[in-house]
């Protein structure tokens, strides 16, 4: 429902980070959905990495390109000492806020907005430590995509957290308080994701075959993970008619199975893509390797998910949750992913919960604007 309409329009500002699309996806959906509710809104969009200084920014943009492709161990060792290990985390904690605060807090000034939103953790957790003390005076509203491992995502001094999984409000309230105000919304995801589409009518929009299995491949926007050997587990299974990876924006990983599989008419190779809520209609399963957003996406069109091909860090946190909550498959293996992919060919497509009766991001934001 949209938010009634006041004599001044309230000026937003929303912190993003370009990695990937994990954090920039869901800053442009709720940017549209805020402006659907409230047309006169004055909405600023800035990467909070340009921001926060050289260190913090060399930090998160560039050493993600390392360990993805180059020594993904060093994922695990990261999370690890910034997440996992608390005097550790306290002590990186206290360092990044040291280092981003002045940047944000300069950006705040210029821009005077009457509410703040995070939708990057780093961020996050400056914003929190200065709200807390005092140093910050206008509402800071977390946006919180991920379904476990939430240090920094939340923190004590957010004044709302929002979150897209209910599952995650009992962990947000483990580290932000047990009387933080926590909504479950919707908002972060394409709004075509709460309209019905019917599974024929997506194939035909996407050329493909009316009949048979259809799985898709996803490694994120980073495209990472063991997304060749994926390709040939799904080959290998005789329920499987056609296989599409969707390498996001991975030109390398996109060029090297286009040549693998030139001539194999079983294997579609995608780059960049907005339309998910077609594919994962069209699709009978999904095998994704990275958590986050993808697999919400996929609980919401009700096609079977399968998370494998990179547990590292967080994502293994992820996978823990993912069978905790019994929302999703996760499989550790080649052979435990056959095993997964036959069951999820096999299930009733069944979407559990009704996505669109949550109150949106957007009426919550506006609401302390």
């Amino acid at each position: 429902m949209p938010y009634p309409r006041a004599v001044v329009a309230p000026r937003i500002l929303i912190l993003t980070a370009s990695v990937g699309e994990g954090h920039d996806a869901p800053t442009r959906t709720l940017s549209d959905q805020l402006r659907r509710e409230r047309p006169d809104a004055w909405i600023e969009v800035r990467d909070a990495l340009q921001v926060m200084g050289r260190v913090v920014r060399a930090t998160c943009e560039n050493a993600p390109r390392v360990v993805f492709f180059r020594s993904e161990w060093l994922w695990d060792l990261g999370y690890a000492l910034f997440a996992g290990f608390g005097p550790t985390r306290r002590l990186s904690q206290a360092g990044l806020a040291r280092l981003g605060a002045p940047g944000l807090l300069r950006l705040v000034e210029s821009v005077r907005p009457d509410v703040v939103v995070s939708m990057f953790p780093q961020a996050t957790e400056v914003l929190g430590r200065l709200r807390a003390r005092g140093r910050l005076g206008v509402p800071v509203i977390a946006g919180v995509t991920d379904l476990a491992a939430l240090w920094y995502w939340a923190t004590p001094g957010a004044d709302v957290h929002l979150v897209t999984h209910a599952e995650a409000i009992a962990e947000v309230r483990a580290i932000a308080g047990p009387t933080a105000e926590v909504h479950c919304v919707h908002g972060f995801t394409d709004p075509r994701f709460l309209e019905p589409r019917d599974r024929d009518g997506a194939r035909s929009d996407l050329s493909l075959p009316a009949s048979g299995g259809v799985v898709v491949v996803s490694g994120g926007g980073w495209g990472v993970g063991r997304i060749a050997e994926t390709i040939d587990v799904c080959l290998g299974l005789a329920e499987i008619d056609i296989v599409v990876c969707l390498c996001g924006r991975n030109e390398d990983l996109r060029s090297a199975l286009m040549r693998r599989h030139a001539a194999d008419a079983r294997v579609r190779v995608e780059g960049f893509t907005d339309r998910m809520p077609d594919w994962l209609a069209a699709a009978d399963a999904l095998v994704h390797s990275t958590g986050g957003l993808t697999m919400l996406e996929a609980q919401m069109r009700g096609c079977p998910a399968i998370s494998y091909g990179w547990a590292r860090g967080h994502v293994r946190v992820h996978d823990e949750a993912f069978r905790r909550f019994g929302l999703l498959r996760v499989a550790d293996s080649p052979a435990e992913l056959a095993v997964a992919l036959r069951a999820a060919l096999r299930a009733p497509r069944v979407t559990s919960f009704d996505f669109a009766a949550l109150p949106s991001a957007a009426s919550i934001v506006l609401s302390r604007a």
